[in-house]
């Protein structure tokens, strides 16, 4: 079945909404991190690494959001608390907890970028190269992640879990609203 043009311009509009999103999230998540662990806890380094290159990511999504004239989500003030509060939180269970969210994290924004993908196929050649450039350096993170220690984090199961149930949630709601 052929999409008509509208329908790919709103599932467009809604991959570059929820992308800006999950990249200011995942910047809020960094800042939380950092904001506890500081410059001199174990991981420190590679976290502030990893947020450099959220930022650039959010910032080329920031500007894609206005050439394209789509709206940024309106819960981008609720991502801004959830983001810090969960990047802190972990922080403060540990090093190995952080980077557990980072994993967490970055598992399902592989699975989201590569759906986003194949569904693109095609049809938008800007916003796939973006997102294949940006789930490679997500695929680096993940890894960076689980050398770091992620697996080690007190109930790694469960919080791993719990995370990526939020992050699933927070596409889903972020693409709508």
């Amino acid at each position: 079945m052929t999409r008509t043009l509208d329908s790919q311009m709103n599932d467009t509009e809604a991959m570059i909404r929820v992308d800006q999103a999950g990249e200011y999230g995942a910047t809020r998540i960094y800042a939380g991190q950092l904001a506890v662990m500081g410059d001199r806890a174990p991981g420190s380094g590679q976290i502030a690494a990893m947020a450099t290159q959220e930022a650039e990511h959010r910032t080329q999504f920031d500007a894609l959001l206005v050439e394209r004239g789509v709206r940024p989500t309106l819960l981008q003030p609720l991502w801004n608390v959830a983001g810090y509060t969960l990047g802190a939180a972990t922080a403060l269970i540990g090093p190995e907890a952080a980077m557990a969210c980072t994993a967490a994290v970055e598992e399902e924004i592989d699975r989201h970028y590569t759906q986003q993908l194949e569904s693109l196929a095609d049809d938008d050649p800007q916003l796939s190269d973006m997102i294949d450039r940006f789930r490679a350096d997500e695929r680096e993170h993940h890894a960076t992640a689980i050398a770091g220690g992620a697996e080690r984090a007190p109930a790694y199961a469960l919080l791993s879990g719990v995370i990526r149930l939020g992050c699933r949630a927070a596409i889903a709601v972020s693409q709508r609203i």
